[in-house]
């Protein structure tokens, strides 16, 4: 008889059907909320009304804006934004943006509970685990699908070491998660698209993970299918809400597995190709997860039937499943179409190798020469 446990992480509610200004205005309301520190993508603060829309309905609860969040979250980047919210004395913070402004703000929370005001200070907290709650929570309105709204933990970069660390928190998700899919239509689509892939990517491996689950399973499947039917049609009608919903819909269904279970190759390498070469989240996951199912499928391949199987392909691989969702939607799929080459592919192996989520690979990667492997299938 299998053992094990599953913590739900402390999200309280998820809130969809309303605009992103009506439902942080509704949920200041239930929560007592009376300073709201908003903080956004550069993009949609400065470029669209959206954000200013939002603080307009919040009215005198409006504490202030930070918009200067940067890609791959660079730690002086999580350091000004928390000296800005310490200045506003906010009792809640309202993130509106993708993975960038969420990962900022997770960390924020670290900032602003252990009162850390240098990044070496905050380095001190990397790979660390902390008990306390946080000083300031978050509500979170998501405009890519890449689900960090749902999880206790967030990647931030050390520019100086060129590595990104995970950072851990009892209740580093957002205390409400408002689901809104209109405002993403300000969200470049390659990055609504990119990011859906990355998600898809915690739905597969999650669903292949060697302490995988009834749960993460079954949330895992149904994510596919509906990643699967609500993307194609994203594709051919961006303006279509029902399915933009879908997709966020699947998101939240693909996140059960985030910290639960382990993930693998395609998550690990995808972080090492984002801090050694800036390549963006999502196409991460574009190029490494059809080589890692392919690499994976002599352990994995009765599970990867019904990955293709969701993917509208039964009887098929799942590789190649993946990659014709990714060639239908436009997608990146090579390393090559990400500015990586072969030459690169022993740095990369060197480093991936010894990363704790790549060893946690379903097959067992037992050096550089098993993750050159992969690379080259991702060629």
């Amino acid at each position: 008889m299998k053992t094990g446990a599953y913590d739900y992480v402390p999200i309280e509610r998820v809130r969809w059907g309303k605009t992103a200004a009506e439902a942080a205005m509704s949920e200041a309301e239930r929560l007592g909320a009376q300073r709201i520190f908003t903080v956004a993508s550069k993009t949609l603060a400065r470029k669209t009304d959206a954000i200013a829309g939002i603080r307009a309905a919040l009215g005198s609860r409006d504490a202030g804006l930070f918009d200067e969040c940067r890609e791959h979250t660079p730690l002086d980047s999580v350091i000004a934004c928390a000296d800005a919210a310490r200045a506003a004395e906010p009792d809640l913070i309202l993130t509106v943006g993708g993975g960038t402004p969420i990962d900022t703000v997770k960390i924020v929370q670290l900032c602003l509970t252990h009162d850390i005001r240098s990044v070496d200070a905050l380095l001190s907290f990397a790979g660390k685990t902390t008990s306390q709650s946080s000083a300031v929570r978050q509500i979170i309105v998501p405009t890519t699908l890449s689900g960090g709204e749902y999880s206790t933990f967030a990647g931030g970069t050390d520019l100086a070491r060129k590595t990104k660390d995970m950072y851990h928190g009892p209740d580093l998700c957002g205390r409400v998660v408002i689901l809104d899919p209109a405002i993403a239509l300000h969200t470049p689509e390659w990055l609504w698209l990119s990011t859906a892939i990355r998600a898809l990517d915690h739905a597969v491996e999650g669903y292949c993970s060697p302490g995988t689950n009834a749960l993460v399973q079954s949330t895992a499947l149904h994510a596919m299918k509906l990643f699967s039917s609500s993307l194609r049609q994203t594709k051919k009608d961006s303006g279509n809400l029902d399915a933009r919903q879908n997709s966020q819909m699947a998101v939240w269904l693909a996140a059960t597995s985030l910290g639960r279970v382990s993930m693998g190759a395609s998550h690990g390498i995808g972080y090492l190709l984002g801090t050694m070469y800036g390549v963006p989240h999502g196409y991460t996951s574009c190029v490494m997860l059809p080589a890692v199912l392919r690499w994976n499928e002599p352990v994995t391949g009765a599970l990867q039937k019904d990955i293709a199987s969701a993917l509208e392909m039964p009887g098929g691989s799942a590789s190649i499943a993946v990659t014709a969702l990714l060639e239908e939607l436009g997608l990146p799929h090579r390393l090559g179409d990400v500015g990586v080459d072969a030459d690169q592919i022993p740095a990369i192996a060197e480093r991936a190798a010894r990363h704790p989520v790549v060893k946690a690979n379903p097959r067992p990667i037992r050096g550089a020469n098993d993750v050159a492997e992969i690379l080259t299938l991702a060629l």
